[in-house]
């Protein structure tokens, strides 16, 4: 494991998540920043982080950090992973990489002319079941593929009181339940069949177009846990509650989508079904250590996650035996692992082993299409 050194920046829902995960995966946490000196206090001591930090000069100054992970809300991505990678830090940021494709097209040139390693945590690769369908697909196993349908569904957000700042336009970016959830989707499907979408045709729809919201910020999932009765304000909605996107592919492959954070007992359920000329594939990360495999002239398979039946390829990402499940915290440290193992390799010429910049610029462009193709009522091609 590489002996990088990390500073983590966020400390609300997933900020934590990634200063556990790197510990698990070996790597130094050596200081954190919250939004303001009290939070950033709390959290290195809740956290058990020796260093916090009271702005991004004093980490860009720091030379005990050599990489950073950008866990902040979106609209801060490309001004933090700006200023990191001028600094020389090496830069793992949560997604979307940006608020529009202007500013994600300037990060992968940064990057680019940097010389460090840019990555975004498309975590959601690192499950080893999706590595085990990415590899049975690449050997052929699959055929040609016909089509991808899938959803990603939550329902953290079914009340007109739930609220957090990601339902904003001018905080997260003009879509929310695609661009916060359904980019997972769609950066999976491309990374486990390598289709690129060519061209897309959107329905979205906010279902609360008037949320309350509570006199003081609430965590993410974390308003539906209150229970007592909390002040709050009207505050008009922008962002879609759900979406609907039909796909096509280059090749001539077919695909749709929906994603919905309305839909109630969804708590974070993202699933697709591929269909090949060989067999078909379905996964559900609700049951994330079962890869359904279907056929026609033969029964049914269930492939059980268990590193002594998997690839090479995706048994390397499994770490407990079979029937001792792995979940959503373990595909943080995967991910890293495969980041920081990178930084090891010292060679940063050599192509990515994990989701780059240019993987979260694609998601952008794609997710601007999308809006583009709702907005205009019609399919809309989308960029190279």
């Amino acid at each position: 494991m590489s002996v990088a050194r990390t500073a983590v920046i966020g400390a609300g829902f997933i900020g934590p998540v990634h200063v556990e995960a790197l510990r698990r995966a070996g790597v130094e946490v050596v200081g954190v920043m919250g939004v303001d000196e009290s939070e950033s206090r709390a959290a290195a001591a809740s956290q058990g982080v020796a260093r916090w930090y009271h702005n991004l000069d004093e980490i860009c100054a720091d030379a005990d950090v050599d990489a950073v992970h950008v866990a902040t809300p979106n609209k801060l991505h490309y001004a933090f992973c700006k200023r990191l990678l001028e600094a020389g830090k090496h830069v793992l940021c949560e997604k979307p990489l940006a608020m529009n494709s202007d500013e994600s097209a300037e990060l992968v040139e940064s990057a680019a002319k940097s010389g460090r390693a840019a990555g975004v945590n498309y975590n959601t690769r690192y499950y080893p079941l999706n590595l085990e369908a990415r590899d049975l697909i690449q050997r052929g196993d699959l055929g040609d593929v016909f089509s991808v349908c899938g959803s990603y569904a939550q329902d953290w957000l079914l009340h007109d009181t739930d609220y957090n700042w990601r339902v904003l336009a001018e905080e997260g970016g003009e879509l929310r339940a695609i661009a916060d959830i359904g980019t997972h989707w769609l950066d999976l499907i491309r990374h486990l069949t390598g289709l690129q979408v060519e061209a897309v045709c959107a329905d979205l729809k906010t279902v609360h177009p008037v949320r309350r919201r509570p006199l003081g910020e609430v965590q993410t999932f974390k308003g539906k846990e209150e229970r007592q009765t909390v002040e709050t304000e009207s505050i008009a909605i922008a962002t879609e509650d759900y979406g609907a996107v039909l796909l096509r592919f280059r090749g001539g492959a077919r695909g749709t989508l929906w994603c919905s954070q309305v839909t109630a007992g969804r708590k974070n359920c993202l699933r697709y079904e591929i269909a090949g000329s060989k067999c078909a594939l379905e996964w559900i990360s609700e049951r994330p250590n079962d890869l359904w495999i279907g056929h026609r002239d033969s029964a049914n398979e269930t492939l059980m996650r268990d590193p002594a039946l998997l690839s090479t390829a995706a048994g390397k990402y499994a770490n407990f035996p079979g029937g001792h499940n792995e979940g959503f915290p373990d595909t943080f440290k995967q991910c890293f692992r495969s980041f920081y193992d990178y930084l090891a390799a010292g060679d940063f010429a050599a192509p990515a082993t994990y989701p780059t910049f240019g993987d979260g610029h694609r998601e952008i462009i794609l997710c601007e299409a999308i809006l583009r193709s709702y907005r205009e009522r019609r399919w809309v091609e989308v960029q190279a």
